[in-house]
């Protein structure tokens, strides 16, 4: 089934003109109402009246993660903050999160994207839908959340957390729809097990996993454990939330980008120059309907490649093939996103610890597990252990309450983190083993 007919099928010649008309008005928009963007645009010596083609978007800046950072936090709102009516942050590497607006009609369309999304994951007006993706400044709770009212389905707003909970819910109140972290479904069924209770217990039919990468292994592991049709879904906060891109349950090759709204691009990561359709490069978007918080060619540094071949569900969209991986240093632990540069700078406000550090990430079962090796300095290794315990402790706490993400801290004796003649190995991801 598809929610949006009209614009999920739409031919292409007329889904481009879409996107002509809504690009040019984006671009006015952002020229007048975002003094970063009109200054950029300005030194790229390119106006609003220069894009007179798709093609043209070539012509303008790209936008990055720092770019939102250094105009914290409201810089590059393009409404009144009276016309802003919800407010979503993630991560960012100074400690500071990367601050998104949305406005009234921002909302009803993440809505809206959010129903179709869900639609083509399987979920109807008559599903329950299990939500244990995280409610708050995060916007994968809330993403969901909206879209499964406006489909009509009832929603199940459980959040993360309180495991055993969720599975006496999920047992008692029959969900049929479950949304989760790929990791933390399977960390649901394990405690299950140790409950007592089966897939066979449970009415799931279809389950639609993001906020980090999963493999065709682990969907493989979660359709037999769940007994379900398990689709991908991709989002991220400074385009919308979740519902940019989702795969079908009829093909599950390759996420449909809602293009009536996100303009995607592949780049080389180096030389910025675009890449063809099928070409494996960094994805880049441009957002041409939202109001509060547009972006101009943001560089997503997630690497994948674009299908533009007609897909078996009927939808004409382009499909984005499964984020390989990244063109920054950025780690994705149980759905947060974590850089190396946070943690650092955790360590470097600890008193006793030096500068030498090494991310471990490994996968225990389902779940990711990280640990941070830091090296103690000279005076304070032979110090009582007591006092070093209380330092791994303080560090763990802080870096929980910065990310959100626990970590077991160990220290190590001075010089016991290699060292590198050239760029230092701050991360071993044994996930990609």
């Amino acid at each position: 089934m598809i929610y949006d007919m009209e614009y999920e099928t739409m031919p292409r010649e007329a889904l481009e003109s879409i996107q002509l008309r809504r690009l040019q008005t984006t671009v006015e928009r952002v020229y007048a109402s975002v003094p970063f963007y009109r200054e950029q645009f300005q030194k790229a010596e390119v106006s609003p009246a220069d894009i007179r083609s798709l093609k043209d978007l070539q012509r303008l800046p790209f936008t990055t993660k720092q770019d939102l950072r250094d105009n914290y936090p409201f810089g590059m709102f393009a409404s009144p903050m009276d016309h802003v009516v919800r407010i979503h942050a993630s991560s960012g590497t100074t400690g500071k999160p990367t601050v998104v607006g949305y406005t009234a009609r921002d909302i009803q369309t993440w809505a809206q994207l959010m129903a179709r999304a869900l639609m083509a994951g399987g979920a109807t007006r008559g599903d329950i839908i299990h939500n244990a993706y995280g409610y708050g400044l995060f916007t994968g709770g809330l993403g969901v959340h909206y879209g499964a009212e406006l489909l009509g389905a009832s929603v199940i707003p459980v959040s993360g957390g309180n495991t055993r909970r969720q599975v006496m819910i999920m047992k008692d109140f029959g969900p049929t729809i479950i949304t989760a972290t790929p990791s933390y479904s399977l960390h649901l069924m394990e405690v299950a097990e140790e409950m007592g209770v089966t897939a066979k217990d449970l009415k799931f039919k279809y389950g639609v996993f993001g906020a980090e990468p999963w493999s065709e292994t682990m969907r493989a592991e979660i359709e037999r454990k769940l007994n379900i049709t398990a689709v991908d879904i991709y989002g991220l906060s400074e385009i919308m939330g979740p519902g940019v891109a989702i795969e079908c349950k009829e093909a599950k090759r390759g996420l449909h980008i809602f293009e009536d709204h996100f303009i995607p691009e592949i780049i080389d990561p180096h030389t910025l120059e675009p890449l063809p359709y099928g070409q494996v490069g960094e994805l880049v978007f441009t957002t041409i309907t939202k109001e509060a918080f547009p972006v101009i060619r943001y560089r997503t540094r997630d690497i994948c490649s674009l299908n533009p071949e007609p897909c078996i569900c009927g939808r004409t969209h382009l499909r984005m093939s499964r984020v390989t991986g990244r063109s920054d240093d950025m780690l994705i632990i149980r759905g947060v996103n974590v850089f190396p540069s946070q943690i650092e700078s955790v360590l470097m406000d600890t008193e006793g610890v030096t500068p030498h550090y090494q991310l471990i990430v490994d996968r225990e079962g389902p779940l990711d597990v990280l640990t941070v090796r830091v090296e103690v300095s000279e005076t304070m290794f032979s110090d009582e252990v007591k006092k070093l315990q209380a330092i791994e402790r303080t560090i763990s706490k802080n870096i929980k309450e910065l990310l959100g993400v626990s970590a077991t801290v160990k220290l190590v004796e001075p010089k016991g983190i290699a060292r590198s003649e050239g760029k230092a190995v701050r991360v071993v991801d044994n996930r990609k083993l």
